[in-house]
């Protein structure tokens, strides 16, 4: 007697983006499975992972939004973090094995004076724990199997670090705005060398991605409950959503009516008019009413999609 096929749940399709305050213990991979069994959408991806001992933004892209996560992965981030001075550790986080100690703690005015030396564009060696990688096997995997990697230092842009509070003498917090590829972890430790001591960090929690910000998380618990309440119908879950074009805040946006918008849809360069027309942009998005009709360049005054959004 043969066994009753299991009947499959349909896929939603859903456009935007869901700012997720992910928590502490969980991975980025972790919480967006627990969000497709919530929404079943068609397609979700996230835009850069968050460690799992960390906190705080990690926005999720639906459908469309899928198309824009380049914008939000290339956008500052900004991070607060405690650092615990005295210890260094093989990953610069709490996961890892003591290496090396010190009993030096430095002060806040200590602290302050060498900040400057940590901003702008600067060169870090990645942690040793880290995705990259190294002859096609990442970092981390490497490390974990006691193997020698050597990482060479790379270029980062520090745009902010401040000294938020003391806590003791033994810990630290700082916030610090950053580009892409910069690692808290790394900063930590360089932080501790500079100041003659060692330092791991204790406590990390993201708190913006490119537009995200704190007034957009929500948080796993909201939407459980939430999606408990609503039972087999997501449309609730929908208000937790922000539109596609929150990711192209950053974006130059370039108006057409509905007959251009037509022909960007079906893959043409159209001829933008007016006075304050751009002639050059490497990214813009068209738009009409308000709506993003496609990712493109600006060339010779005429824009050209590279990605059409179906909106």
């Amino acid at each position: 007697m043969s066994r009753p096929q299991k009947v499959r749940r349909p896929r939603n399709p859903i456009d935007g983006w869901l700012v997720l305050d992910k928590p502490y213990g969980l991975t980025s991979n972790d919480a967006l499975t627990r969000i497709k069994r919530l929404l079943h959408p068609e397609k979700v991806g996230h835009a850069g992972t968050l460690d799992p001992r960390a906190s705080g933004c990690l926005p999720l892209a639906f459908g469309e939004a899928t198309k824009t996560v380049p914008m939000i992965m290339n956008g500052r981030k900004v991070y607060r973090f405690e650092v615990t001075w005295g210890s260094e550790t093989d990953t610069d986080d709490t996961e890892g094995a003591v290496i090396a100690t010190s009993d030096v703690r430095p002060d806040a005015d200590a602290i302050v004076a060498v900040l400057g030396e940590f901003t702008g564009t600067i060169l870090q060696v990645p942690p040793k724990f880290s995705a990259i990688k190294v002859d096609g096997a990442r970092a981390y995997d490497l490390a974990r199997e006691g193997a020698e990697v050597e990482l060479e230092a790379r270029p980062i842009d520090v745009h902010r670090l401040t000294l938020v509070e003391m806590r003791g003498s033994d810990r630290s917090v700082f916030e610090a705005e950053c580009g892409k590829g910069t690692y808290v972890r790394a900063l930590a430790r360089d932080l501790g060398h500079r100041l003659g001591t060692c330092g791991h960090v204790t406590e990390l929690r993201r708190l913006l991605v490119g537009p995200f910000g704190e007034a957009d998380m929500v948080t796993l618990a909201e939407l459980e409950d939430a999606a408990e309440a609503a039972g087999e119908d997501v449309e609730p879950l929908m208000d937790y959503l922000l539109p596609v074009r929150e990711a192209l805040a950053d974006v130059l946006e370039v108006p057409v009516s509905i007959e251009e918008a037509g022909r960007i849809r079906q893959g043409m360069a159209v001829l933008l008019r007016g006075k304050s027309a751009p002639l050059a942009c490497d990214l813009a998005f068209a738009s009409h009413a308000g709506t993003p009709v496609a990712l493109g360049n600006i060339d010779k005054g005429r824009f050209q999609p590279s990605r059409i959004l179906h909106l």
